[in-house]
């Protein structure tokens, strides 16, 4: 059987980290047969709220933002239109690295400073394609980390389960399990 790492954290609080986990469930009698990581897991990439939206004074198919976390301000150039004041979206911050090896820094973009990088799904490595940037839902935390809010760096878990152990065929039964074999 197959389980989410991160769906089983909604269960349990306090578990193991995955492979503690695995190696956990293993010698109680649970046979673990793999644990594969799902997605990746960005570093510095956060949520944030559009504040202001206008042109840039020195391009024409640029935007210029103002985006705020739970905590500071940002400017940032865009070349997307799609997102517009109070939109929730995702920042990658000066020292992101981002799938396909992009790495954000403060630069100046037509004489005007960046300070991050407001993403798209395809700059995230969610999808092939995209219509411009990434709008999250109104009620999404502000500086909330990405990884949790879209469940990014997760781990797929495969459990051998024998026929007499019926009760492990379902997320409950497992989080029941793990819940007596940590104590979670």
């Amino acid at each position: 059987m197959l389980f989410s790492y991160n769906w089983m954290k909604e269960y349990l609080q306090d578990i193991p980290q995955a492979h503690e986990l695995a190696r956990a469930l293993t010698m109680s009698g649970t046979e673990i047969e793999s644990v594969t990581p799902v997605g990746s897991a960005l570093e510095n990439v956060v949520t944030a709220e559009v504040v202001t939206c206008g042109k840039h004074p020195n391009a024409d198919r640029l935007s210029l933002c103002s985006v705020r976390t739970d905590s500071e301000s940002y400017s940032i150039v865009c070349g997307a239109s799609n997102m517009k004041p109070g939109d929730r979206v995702v920042l990658a911050l000066s020292g992101a690295e981002l799938p396909g090896g992009i790495r954000i820094k403060r630069s100046k973009i037509r004489g005007v400073e960046s300070q991050g990088m407001m993403c798209s799904e395809v700059e995230l490595g969610l999808k092939d394609t995209s219509e411009g940037i990434m709008i999250l839902a109104k009620d999404t935390p502000l500086g909330a980390d990405i990884n949790a809010v879209l469940g990014l760096g997760d781990f797929m878990i495969e459990a051998g389960i024998t026929p007499n152990r019926a009760d492990l065929l379902s997320v409950r039964g497992l989080a029941r399990e793990i819940s007596a074999v940590t104590g979670g």
